[in-house]
């Protein structure tokens, strides 16, 4: 009798990230990232300012180029696999009153993906109402973005970044400017595109890190990551360089930072 194994289903990795070094004016921002994101994870980074989450996201989006290392996107160089990303940055400064609607917005999504000065196609148009769909701002697609609430204008951001249907969505805090009942609402539309698209969110918010994602990475020049949602105190003592602990009672999760002279710190 002949017994046939099932196949072992093995990760799909769509980011890989080997010996990263990034420097700026030769100080280096990041030291030796190993990184590898499979297909549907969702991650979350955290870390203290200057610790370069910021940095890690450009590097991977080519905006940034490293010092040494390696970074294929879905088995690509970055200049061939970025068109698989959808990017939402920290800060969008804009003038409120320049008259641009949120359906034009969020066709600027595609400019990078398509030939410049060419007219949109009826596939094009379907792709950008079913993000605004997928945001649950398709009742103001032609409203001027500048009469949007922040929590509004961060939906037409991440539906802009879907307009090139990515297969890897990167966001540099998505709600930093809004209250915590918007950015609820914000991580459960997240949650609902990771079904499709992996996403890798850089936060501090640790209510949401701690809710929401399903693995945590901790970043300070080096990156800390075992593909779980569990943090060690190792991992905080070894990005933070100093104690730390997190104190939790229900949501959301309340940030305290006192330092005693030996440099302890509570959060």
């Amino acid at each position: 009798m002949i017994i046939e194994e099932k196949p072992i289903n093995t990760p799909n990795p769509v980011i890989e990230v080997k010996g990263l070094w990034v420097s700026y004016d030769a100080q280096s921002v990041l030291e030796d990232i190993n990184l590898t994101v499979n297909e549907s994870d969702f991650i979350g980074l955290i870390g203290p300012n200057g610790g370069g989450k910021t940095t890690l996201l450009k590097a991977l989006l080519g905006l940034l180029e490293p010092t040494r290392g390696t970074i294929r996107i879905m088995g690509k160089s970055v200049a061939e696999g970025r068109c698989h990303i959808g990017y939402v940055p920290q800060y969008i400064e804009f003038d409120r009153q320049f008259p641009i609607r949120v359906w034009e917005v969020v066709q600027m999504g595609l400019l990078g993906c398509r030939k410049p000065f060419t007219r949109l196609s009826a596939a094009e148009r379907e792709v950008i109402d079913y993000a605004l769909k997928q945001v649950e701002m398709a009742d103001l697609s032609q409203r001027p973005i500048g009469e949007l609430s922040g929590g509004q204008r961060q939906r037409v951001y991440i539906a802009r970044a879907l307009t090139s249907s990515p297969q890897i969505l990167l966001l540099d805090e998505p709600t930093a400017s809004v209250d915590p009942q918007v950015a609820g609402n914000i991580y459960d539309l997240l949650r609902r595109i990771n079904q499709t698209v992996t996403i890798v969110m850089v936060s501090h918010d640790m209510n949401a890190v701690s809710s929401y994602v399903k693995s945590i990475g901790c970043l300070n020049r080096r990156l800390h990551y075992h593909g779980s949602k569990e943090v060690t105190q190792e991992m905080m003592d070894a990005i933070y360089e100093c104690p730390i602990d997190l104190i939790a009672h229900g949501l959301p999760h309340r940030v305290l930072s006192p330092h005693d002279q030996n440099g302890a710190k509570n959060v």
